[in-house]
């Protein structure tokens, strides 16, 4: 289908749900990152990030949470952190044979949050 949006092709809200739940499950067990996570309802920002995976990706799910920067703001996230967390997103969607075209397109939207995120040390104002 010629208007079959990025969420169609990926599956809709529940297969973005097990990416993200795959994609968890490789963050949390990382302790690069893990930390990160220790004082977070992980059953909350599941849901979270699969709606707003979902919003991203042309999904008619409306995406209400807080902006990137102020979501992240504080949280130290350095872009060596940022890019160990994309690997795991690409990883889980490489584990649910998601096709390359459309897992470049996640990856893409996914790093245009990365200047958002990322707060590397000494660029608080």
């Amino acid at each position: 289908m010629p208007n079959e949006t990025l969420y169609d092709r990926l599956g809709g809200e529940p297969a973005i749900g097990a990416v993200v739940g795959e994609f968890y499950d490789r963050v949390l067990a990382d302790e690069r990152v893990a930390h990160h996570f220790e004082d977070v309802d992980m059953a909350a920002q599941r849901s979270h990030q699969t709606k707003f995976l979902s919003a991203v990706t042309g999904g008619p799910i409306q995406y209400e949470g807080e902006d990137m920067a102020t979501a992240h703001a504080g949280l130290g996230i350095t872009s060596e952190e940022f890019g160990v967390i994309a690997t795991h997103l690409d990883k889980a969607l490489r584990a649910f044979d998601v096709d390359e075209a459309d897992r470049e397109a996640v990856m893409e939207a996914v790093a245009g949050f990365e200047d958002d995120v990322v707060e590397e040390p000494g660029t608080a104002e």
